[in-house]
């Protein structure tokens, strides 16, 4: 088999990167310069939380392979699934090497009247996770471990760019989806990361959008990107297939519902009230939408399907994720119910039906995002925190970020992918598109 210039560049790519990890300088914590606290400060209960939800978040990467591996085609299941499980590999070395310091690093930005406004962090603030120890970080992580935190935002990091895949599977290079995937992770996911978590981030300090867990930063991120890559790679030759194991679907369905309580009940940073709030209001939304999307889909005249269950659960917990710690258990129903209906239209719209968006990733997670950062900015408990709660300026800003993020998060992909296509052509040829990405690709087959 011939080896092309991009691999040996890879290949050189994570040796020197392995290499560079051994002479880079150690750990170092800075206790007395006001940005991390003692060590007496650690929470062992916040510890063992976050720890755990860690590990849950996680596995929710596995789950999504298996939840698309078994929607798409028999002779695609197996790179669809590894499109998913290479992000484990690939993000987690570039959130080490500078991912984390571009999400989570000094702010880098401007001042309006004085006030800072960051726009993405400093790539020298952590890299190779330098400075990023035990000690609890004074802003960011009070009570728990500061490498915990950061590991803890990687796993968000690995899912973000896999849930993209679902747009493109069954016609992506494997090698090009590589490229576009640290592009994406660099310049669009840490951006948005960081101005909407860090303190000094521009969506959170200047428009006070409230997104607990990533309705913001993850889905609608991924759901944009999603729509940009179907409209650049184009319509497969043959659009329409049986899904290939649906008790595939089934069961990363489970993972990623599984999974999902970490990411929520987790985002609260500690064993505390908030977590068990969200990890109520979690589950409630996503039942609440699974039940709602099989019984719409029956008064419309279609079946209720194994399929149009798991894709209603997992719409409400995309709809539920930036409002999870802010709304009631009894305001998650309504939220996984409106959720599930605005969804299921959308995906069932002959409009967007024209564009070959595969595993309908933008009708899901794209407007699953849309909708819970709208009904966030809505019900969210608190003084002046939502327009229920005499917050109008509020959802006037959210409404305005929400403007800002799609318009960032589309073009930003649509360029992306057209840079990736032009060092590297995204799209296999038609051969390898009729032949299967499984056996075209990786030369494995499930059969």
């Amino acid at each position: 088999m011939k080896v092309g210039l991009k691999w040996i560049v890879s290949f050189t790519t994570i040796a020197l990167i392995a290499i560079g990890g051994l002479f880079w300088s150690p750990i170092v914590d800075f206790p007395n310069n006001g940005e991390f606290l003692g060590e007496d400060k650690i929470v062992g209960a916040d510890v063992a939380w976050i720890l755990a939800a860690a590990g849950l978040v996680l596995l929710m990467t596995p789950g999504l392979s298996f939840f698309y591996g078994g929607m798409v085609g028999k002779k695609n299941v197996i790179s669809t699934m590894l499109q998913s499980f290479i992000a484990l590999g690939v993000i987690s070395i570039l959130w080490v090497v500078v991912g984390f310091s571009l999400s989570f690093g000094d702010s880098l930005g401007f001042e309006i009247n004085g006030v800072h406004y960051g726009i993405i962090g400093n790539p020298l603030s952590y890299p190779f996770f330098s400075r990023v120890g035990v000690l609890p970080h004074k802003m960011m992580a009070s009570t728990i471990p500061f490498v915990l935190f950061a590991l803890f935002q990687m796993k968000f990091a690995v899912i973000t760019p896999a849930l993209i895949t679902g747009s493109f599977a069954e016609r992506v290079r494997f090698i090009s989806y590589l490229l576009f995937m640290v592009l994406f992770s660099i310049f669009i996911y840490a951006p948005l990361c960081h101005m909407v978590w860090h303190p000094e981030g521009l969506l959170n300090k200047y428009f006070g959008v409230k997104d607990f867990a990533g309705g913001t930063v993850v889905h609608m991120s991924a759901g944009f990107a999603a729509l940009a890559g179907a409209i650049v790679l184009g319509n497969r030759k043959n659009p329409h297939h049986e899904p290939s194991n649906i008790p595939f679907v089934l069961l990363g369905t489970g993972m990623l519902w599984f999974g999902w309580f970490g990411f929520n009940a987790g985002s609260a940073l500690a064993a505390n009230a908030t977590a068990a709030t969200a990890f109520g209001t979690t589950t409630i939304a996503s039942a609440s939408a699974m039940m709602t999307w099989i019984f719409f889909d029956r008064i419309n005249g279609r079946s209720v399907s194994a399929l149009g269950a798991c894709i209603g659960a997992v719409v409400g917990l995309v709809a539920i994720t930036p409002g999870c710690g802010f709304v009631s258990i009894a305001e998650s129903l309504f939220i996984g119910f409106i959720s599930a209906i605005v969804s299921n239209v959308m995906l069932n719209w002959k409009a967007l039906k024209k564009i070959d968006d595969t595993l309908d990733v933008f009708a899901c997670h794209g407007v699953g995002g849309i909708m819970g950062m709208i009904l966030t900015a809505i019900f969210a408990h608190g003084e002046n925190a939502s327009l229920l709660h005499g917050g109008f300026e509020v959802f006037a800003h959210h409404m305005m970020a929400l403007v800002l993020v799609s318009i960032f998060a589309f073009f930003g992909s649509l360029l992306l992918y057209k840079i990736t296509d032009s060092i590297i052509t995204l799209r296999v040829s038609e051969e390898a598109e009729d032949m299967g990405l499984d056996l075209s690709q990786h030369e494995e087959s499930i059969c």
